[in-house]
């Protein structure tokens, strides 16, 4: 080996930058790798976790930051190389992204590379499987999902990276089954939970999400919002950072145009959390009406869907059966009409033949529910009626939030003037703190089927 070959493995031996910086063209070999001070600033902090200097540790960062690689792959082939005996644990929210975590850690383990400057490193060839990997020296890396099993395994280093399913984090149930799982599951697998390093890792989502709940508890944190809200001194051991207000995180990857973007596909409650780290509460109303575009007189309509939420009690306590009938055209999503009233099963069935009717949709959606079962069954035998089941898993709120972007970018046009307009704007705007919240879930039901459809939209004329 040349004497210039020897001291690059000694500085990628002893420097974990460095390092991570060669894991990255391991994994990408043929994507440019873009150095930042973020990157040197995790590293500083993953190797103070090392020596035991942070044993508690939440990092927060917009997507696309690296993270993964750096926590859930590199560091792991990392600590191993200084010392193969190390247990580590991983987890993410699915099984499919931890083990992907893994297989890459191996990728870098089994480099020629690796082995090269860390050459008593060696797998053991009886446990080398996608979820877990062994040395010979009994360390090991274990792949792991949020509610799995690893009952029976221990480690000195456990990392989560995501937790949390971005579907499902307005649920209060599904959070709290994620902290659950924390606090009796993963945290207790460490072997020396004085000396043992835990690191979470993640972009935040919910302000009761894993990263606000261990916060809460004193854990240590950095932050690292995509654009600096104020000024802001990072120092850590011999590195000190100074960003200024407005400072965006890595400007060669995303700058003013790139965060306006994700603004609009996220909305503003999603790009808070996400990209700012400061996740806002949705106890409040969750749809603005300064969001709704307008339009007036009736547009040529090219093509239209309706959307049922249907009930089948008409006590004065129960919900209304709702259909909303959109158009889309030139810009978004147009709501043409609402019906809303009480009715029992026959007149429901008539009602929804009349709508299609009225204003021949491509499509009627219809919730697959109890409601809805029959009414779809029966409705399928009229051989001309478009009928679509929808299978709702998610909530009420979760789904409204889910749609609210495409609101918030404009999306969504409602006319000028309507006899139903007054009462349909009530709910959606005072959503979820309402008494009926049915034509909101025929909306959400709409937006959300249409908008995960990628058949280009026709354009409304004369409006």
């Amino acid at each position: 080996m040349s004497r210039l070959g020897g001291i690059r493995d000694k500085i990628l031996k002893n420097d974990f930058y460095s390092f991570l910086v060669k894991t990255f063209h391991t994994i990408n070999p043929n994507t440019e790798f873009l150095p930042n001070w973020h990157i040197r600033l995790i590293a500083e902090y993953l190797q103070a976790a090392e020596k035991g200097d942070v044993k508690r540790l939440v990092i927060n960062l917009p997507p696309r930051s690296l993270k993964s690689l750096i926590v859930s792959v590199a560091w792991p082939a990392w600590l191993l190389g200084q010392d193969s005996a190390r247990r580590i644990i991983g987890a993410s929210y699915a099984q499919g992204l931890s083990v992907k975590h893994a297989l890459d850690c191996r990728r870098v383990v089994t480099s020629e590379w690796y082995g090269r400057i860390f050459p008593k490193f060696r797998l053991a060839k009886a446990q080398n499987q996608k979820s877990k990997f062994m040395t010979t020296s009994q360390g090991y890396r274990i792949a792991t999902s949020v509610g799995g099993s690893i009952t029976g395994e221990g480690g000195n280093f456990l990392i989560i990276d995501d937790p949390h399913n971005p579907i499902h984090i307005n649920s209060m149930v599904k959070r709290q089954k994620v902290i659950e799982w924390f606090d009796k599951t993963f945290s207790t697998r460490l072997d020396d939970k004085k000396k043992g390093v835990i690191i979470l890792v993640m972009q935040r989502l919910h302000q009761e999400d894993l990263s606000g709940y261990l916060l809460e508890k004193g854990w240590d944190n950095l932050v690292l919002p995509a654009i600096a809200r104020e000024k802001k001194v990072y120092k850590l051991g011999k590195l000190e950072i100074n960003r200024e207000a407005g400072e965006f995180l890595q400007s060669a990857r995303e700058n003013a145009l790139e965060m306006a973007r994700a603004k609009e596909d996220l909305g503003s409650g999603g790009f808070a959390a996400q990209y700012q780290q400061d996740p806002i509460s949705f106890t409040g109303n969750i749809i603005k009406p300064e969001w709704l575009r307008r339009y007036s007189g009736v547009p040529v309509i090219t093509n239209c869907f309706q959307s049922w939420d249907t009930a089948i009690k008409i006590n004065d306590t129960n919900d209304y059966s709702v259909c909303t009938s959109w158009a889309e055209g030139e810009g978004g999503y147009y709501l043409l009409d609402v019906f809303r009233a009480r009715l029992e099963y026959p007149f429901l069935k008539k009602e929804v033949m009349n709508q299609a009717a009225k204003w021949k949709p491509e499509a009627i959606l219809i919730e697959d529910k109890a409601s809805g079962q029959s009414l779809i069954q029966d409705l399928k035998k009229e051989r001309h009626l478009p009928i679509i089941p929808i299978k709702v898993q998610l909530g009420k709120i979760v789904r409204a939030v889910k749609v609210s972007c495409l609101i918030e970018a404009g999306k969504v046009f409602l006319p000028q003037k309507a006899e139903w307009l007054a009462d349909y704007e009530k709910e959606l705007f005072t959503f979820p703190a309402v008494k009926h919240d049915d034509q909101i879930d025929s909306t959400s039901q709409f937006l959300e089927w249409r908008s995960s459809k990628s058949i280009p939209a026709p354009m409304i004329r004369n409006i």
